[in-house]
């Protein structure tokens, strides 16, 4: 190879490393406004947002409110503002109008215990709120707090003329939410750590029909509280739309669907439950309804018994019948029986 083409060869590397150079500069120019832009932090203050969906009487818990940035310009006097507003002041609050996921809350939005109207803003359309009694042993410890939700079961003893009482218990009533304790409608946070005491009534949200068998079911026996799990409420969901019972319109959208399926696990039930009696815990009880009147007695009056014409004696008032075969003679209004024979 000659001088001559050596020189071109060296000068052509050259410009090629050159070339290379001017376009890797240029690349990493272009690429570097986009970085800084991605990892721009947006300006403003952090403003309360719902977490979730919250329709009207929804008790606001730790869970469904944060604190989100958003843009300083669209931040309205009515917002909580982080650092101006204590978030732990508004647990227990009740929502007055829906609020969507993600969008801010507003002062005029919540409800406070105390204020004109706050129990009515945390019943449902249709729905009413009764106070049931409730002791350590029937309230579950203590362990019950607004917004959970409970069963509520019936204990009795039933008397009859002839043999023990029976002892029963069932669940009359299922689904119902838990408004307030005593008279707190939020959940004591001390340390981080919930506050556990024991509370003498419990206020519960149901339907008119409800609120009456809870008032009879008061003076029929005990009333204990069941508390229920938080999976509970899906598994039966499940189980309404496996036999029909909600029907979802095709034309549906999203939040009419969620409305929907809300609304039905939010339904208290009062269909019959479950029930169990003294004779499935222990052999020594009884396991039915005992006798409501007295059984046949070995008497051998002939003589029938005397009321009113036309209307029949109750049976718990007629006389024993004697023992064998007999006949019933009637002779006008009045019926009389006489034996036929004597048994053997």
């Amino acid at each position: 190879m000659d001088r001559k083409k050596l020189v071109l060869l060296v000068g052509a590397l050259v410009i090629a490393i050159g070339t290379a150079l001017i376009a890797r500069s240029m690349f990493a120019g272009a690429a570097a406004p986009q970085a800084q832009a991605a990892q721009a932090v947006p300006k403003g203050p952090k403003v309360l947002v719902a977490q979730r969906a919250l329709p009207v009487g929804t008790i606001i818990t730790a869970d469904a409110i944060g604190f989100q940035l958003w843009p300083g310009e669209m931040v309205a006097d009515a917002y909580f503002v982080e650092g101006e507003s204590d978030m732990t002041r508004l647990l227990g609050t009740v929502v007055r109008h829906p609020i969507t996921a993600g969008q801010p809350v507003t002062q005029g939005s919540l409800v406070s215990p105390g204020d004109s109207g706050f129990l009515a803003a945390a019943l449902g359309p249709g729905m009413r709120a009764v106070t049931v009694p409730v002791s350590a042993k029937t309230g579950v410890a203590g362990f019950v707090f607004p917004g959970d939700r409970v069963d509520i079961m019936l204990t009795q003893t039933v008397n009859g003329v002839e043999g023990p009482p029976l002892n029963a218990s069932e669940t009359i009533l299922r689904n119902l939410r838990v408004l307030a304790t005593d008279q707190s409608t939020t959940q004591e946070v001390v340390e981080g750590k919930t506050v556990v005491r024991e509370t003498r009534t419990v206020t519960l949200e149901v339907t008119p029909k409800i609120a009456e068998k809870i008032a009879v079911a008061e003076t029929v026996g005990t009333l204990s509280l069941s508390l229920r799990s938080l999976a509970d409420s899906q598994s039966e969901l499940e189980q309404v739309l496996a036999r029909g019972d909600i029907v979802i319109p095709d034309d549906a959208t999203p939040e009419e669907e969620e409305k929907l399926l809300r609304q039905a696990m939010a339904k208290p039930s009062d269909a019959r439950g479950s029930f169990a009696t003294g004779g499935d815990v222990s052999r020594f009880q009884r396991s039915s309804v005992p006798p409501q009147t007295a059984p046949r007695t070995a008497d051998r009056s002939t003589e029938a018994p005397r009321g009113i014409p036309g209307v029949p004696m109750p049976a718990a008032e007629t006389r024993t019948i004697p023992s064998g075969p007999i006949v019933r003679v009637t002779r006008g209004q009045e019926t009389s029986v006489v034996p036929v024979g004597k048994t053997r």
